[in-house]
């Protein structure tokens, strides 16, 4: 069989969907491997792969994550993690490279050994209608003007990476958005906007969703319905009071409310209704499972998992890529939308209680997630890889090139 090397960003968002892809790989007899921030080690481990930690502990992110800040700090990122990358691949000799979409030194690794590769979309496909946060933009330059050293340190760290390696692939801005032959989008192509601006090289393989560890310490077996579930995720941090006022508002809505407080202490969020649960994480897709309501962020992981179950929506979009998610939500019927500033108990609860009275959001939320399954999900993505591998044969192959001494990490 293959080898296959996954190469990825030091972000749980990116990774979660890979794993179940890579353990698929992995039952089906492949040999894969997978380059990665230490964090989270055990957890690929448990999908059977190698674990190859980039080298000096965790990358990293670019603080704030604007669009100028992220190519800064991934430019940077490529030029620092090569050397060890490059020397561990020159030892594995992969068959197939599949790196996140963010993730030039992936690109660069599979054009500097000639192997085939394959990117790996954790949002949705970037188009007219979804533009790239990265691309050359107007507010990319307007960015740019505010935080010059940002900008020198992008041109110095490309430079760089120009003087040591084969970067042609990889975009002179819009390193969040690196393409590839086969590129892997973990949604459906109903819930994509935008898709006839999209070629046939986007595999819309859906939700990427395995079996995770169970948590034993969590009550499913007890929750009462209507389950109402909410939860801003782990990149911002959630304000308690924010939290606070989704307890307070779903309280009389539900049988139980289950709100995740992420990096958020739940004791900060003071005494709550006996019918709510905080606790800092709970097993999502468990949850969601029983859920008639999910508050959320707007996290593509997140309202993909939402879909997945068939669960409306009422997402406050915190950031990055959140508020066209968001959108895209609202527009096709599975749910509403409020402005993380306008977020009080009374408008929370009106919004959920129009949610879980009118059938309409269940209903298009039912259509999208028939959608999700069909797509395929990690099963489909082995097989897209699978396929590449054949069609790429021996002849899409280079002999590797040299490694430089000087580069070995």
């Amino acid at each position: 069989m293959s080898t296959i090397a996954f190469l990825n960003i030091a972000m749980q968002g990116h990774i979660n969907p890979t794993l179940p892809i890579a353990a698929e790989l992995v039952r089906r007899g492949h040999h894969v491997t997978y380059h990665t921030s230490p964090a989270y080690h055990e957890a690929i481990k448990a999908t059977g792969a190698t674990v190859l930690p980039y080298p000096g502990g965790d990358p990293p992110m670019p603080d704030p994550p604007m669009p100028v800040t992220l190519i800064e700090g991934l430019a940077r990122t490529t030029v620092c993690l090569l050397p060890a990358v490059l020397s561990d691949l020159h030892d594995t000799r992969p068959d197939l490279i599949v790196h996140d979409s963010a993730c030039p030194w992936g690109a660069i690794a599979a054009r500097e050994l000639g192997v085939p590769v394959a990117s790996s979309f954790t949002t949705f496909a970037y188009n007219r209608s979804v533009p790239s946060p990265t691309s050359g933009s107007w507010t990319l330059l307007a960015s740019a003007a505010v935080h010059p050293g940002n900008v020198r340190g992008y041109l110095r760290a490309r430079r760089e990476m120009r003087r040591h390696y084969d970067i042609r692939g990889v975009p002179p801005f819009d390193l969040g958005n690196i393409c590839q032959a086969l590129n892997l989008v973990y949604t459906s192509r109903a819930f994509q906007p935008g898709t006839e601006d999209i070629d046939a090289s986007y595999r819309f393989v859906g939700p990427s969703i395995g079996s995770r560890p169970a948590d034993p310490s969590f009550p499913i077996e007890q929750l009462q319905d209507p389950v109402l579930y909410a939860s801003l995720g782990t990149l911002f941090g959630a304000d308690p009071a924010v939290l606070r006022s989704f307890a307070t508002a779903l309280a009389p809505l539900g049988g139980t409310v289950i709100i995740s407080t992420g990096h958020t202490d739940p004791a900060t969020l003071g005494p709550l209704p006996a019918n709510v649960i905080a606790r800092r994480s709970v097993p999502q897709p468990q949850v969601l499972e029983r859920a008639a309501l999910f508050v959320t962020h707007g996290g593509m992981n997140s309202v993909n998992e939402a879909l997945y179950a068939g669960v409306p929506m009422l997402v406050v979009p915190q950031g990055a890529d959140q508020p066209l998610v968001a959108r895209r939500v609202v527009e096709l019927g599975a749910g509403l939308s409020i402005r993380n500033h306008d977020v009080t108990e009374d408008s929370v609860g009106a919004l959920a209680r129009r949610l879980l009275d009118d059938p309409r959001f269940r209903a298009a939320a039912t259509t999208l997630k028939a959608a999700q399954h069909e797509a395929g999900g990690y099963g489909r993505a082995a097989d897209e890889l699978e396929r590449y591998l054949r069609e790429s044969g021996p002849l899409g192959r280079r002999a590797p090139a040299p490694l430089d001494p000087s580069q070995r990490g």
